[in-house]
Order: C-alpha cells, then structure tokens, then sequence
C-alpha cells in the first residue's frame, strides 16, 4: 500500500484571497473526538474494488499515512476513536432502487460481508479495516459503530455514542470525500457538533463526470467549522493533554 504524497492538483490550493472568514475552532479536553469513516480495503488498498478510481486520489494525498497519524496521535493523548464503517448484507442486495454510486458499489460487492453476525471471510477482505489500522481501532477502547448504508449517519448509532461520551467536537477524516465523508459532515453539524475536517485525511473518486475530492473540498470550506491537514490536526490534538494538564493543575 502506497502513502506517496504526489504534488498536489492545483486546484486544491488554498485561494490566495479568501472570502470566508478565519475559523475560531479550539478543541476542549474531553469534549472532542476523532471519528473516522470506512477506513476499509475496498476504498484504501490496491487490491480493494474501489482502488482505480480512488488510487490516484488516495495516494496524492496520502490518506493512509495520514489516517495512521491521526489514530496514533489521538491514542497518545486518550482522545476518545470512533469508527463509522461500511457493511453491505445479503439483504441490502435486493433494494427496489438505489442512486447511482449504490449501485455501483452492489455491483462490484463493495464491502460485501455475509450477513451482520457472519465474520467469515472478513479477514483481509475488501470489507475489513486496513491492517496497519487496527492496533488502533483493536485496542477494546475504539468505539466501531454500527454500519451506514449510504452515505451519511443517519441510519447508525454514531451520534447517540458520541453523545453518551458527552462529545460535541468532532475531527473528521476517511473515505470518501464527497460521498460518506461529507455527508457525516452535513448530519454532525446539523446534529449541533463542531466539527473540523482534515483535508489531506480523505480522497474522492476521479471519474468523467467530476473530481469527487474538489467537489468535496468547497463543501468543506463553505459549512465544516475548521478545515484542518493532518499535520494541523496532529499538534491540536496533541495540545489537548497540556491543556488538561494545565487546567488539573489549576484546580488543585
């Protein structure tokens, strides 16, 4: 698996002359999260189904490298994981109508499991977590919620878990850009969390009909309340614990 960071597609550059103002973001000792979606095979390895159209994406703007920062700088300060995948049933194959990109995916079994109690197979399939992911999410602290079936959050319990941890601060990374990323962006903030995406933490498809990343990352800029890359993610997560410390210390 690649983590070759390509020079970027100028497109993506940051505008010289910005419209939108500043972001304010400042994350709080517990009260803040990482949440990652469908960090899988099918969308993060050469081999997953999804690999030639994400590939080019994936690896220009080294989402693996950069998801693995993520987790492992959240780990080293106890911020809270969780961890919004992608399953698709036997049963979901037999849907009486599905949008374009569904689909697609029934089509080429992306992240086809046998059945939701059923782990046969699941081992280094397409459906499974990438495996430099998963001292992280395997460590009995992660929280994997159940399944979306579409894009967004809806239809899982990621929102109720985030806030029974009293969560209200959300960074935002995984794939794919535009499609399930941007949707737990829309539901998050509409659900009243903060939440700031890390750019260089996801990738989008690039097909005829448009560059899922660009498309994306406007929607990024115009509503998350911080757009951060991984290295700007990594120092204010690792800031949290000085903070803490700091606030312990006036306490006592």
């Amino acid at each position: 698996m690649s983590d070759q960071v390509n020079n970027p597609n100028p497109a993506y550059k940051e505008p010289e002359e910005k419209a939108l103002p500043e972001s304010n973001m400042q994350l709080t000792p517990k009260r803040s999260a990482l949440v990652v979606v469908d960090p899988q095979n099918d969308f993060l390895d050469e081999k997953g189904v999804a690999w030639g159209v994400v590939g080019q994406s994936v690896k220009e703007h080294g989402v693996v490298r950069h998801l693995e920062d993520l987790l492992k700088a959240a780990k080293g300060v106890g911020m809270p994981v969780f961890i919004s995948p992608h399953y698709y049933y036997p049963h979901d194959h037999t849907w009486h109508f599905e949008g374009a990109l569904e689909k697609v995916m029934h089509s080429i079994g992306m992240f086809d499991r046998p059945g939701p109690l059923d782990v046969d197979g699941l081992e280094g399939s397409g459906a499974d977590f990438v495996e430099r992911f998963k001292p992280y999410i395997n460590d009995g602290k992660t929280v994997v919620t159940s399944p979306h079936k579409v894009y967004g959050p809806e239809q899982n319990d990621l929102v109720l878990q985030l806030r029974k941890q009293r969560i209200d601060q959300v960074i935002l990374a995984g794939m794919s850009a535009n499609l399930c990323v941007e949707s737990h962006m829309r539901a998050l903030l509409e659900a009243g969390f903060e939440v700031a995406v890390v750019k260089d933490a996801t990738a989008g498809a690039i097909i005829p009909e448009g560059d899922g990343y660009l498309a994306a990352l406007v929607n990024f800029r115009m509503m998350a309340n911080a757009v951060w890359d991984t290295n700007e993610a990594v120092l204010k997560i690792k800031a949290l614990e000085v903070r803490e410390k700091d606030s312990i210390r006036r306490s006592a």
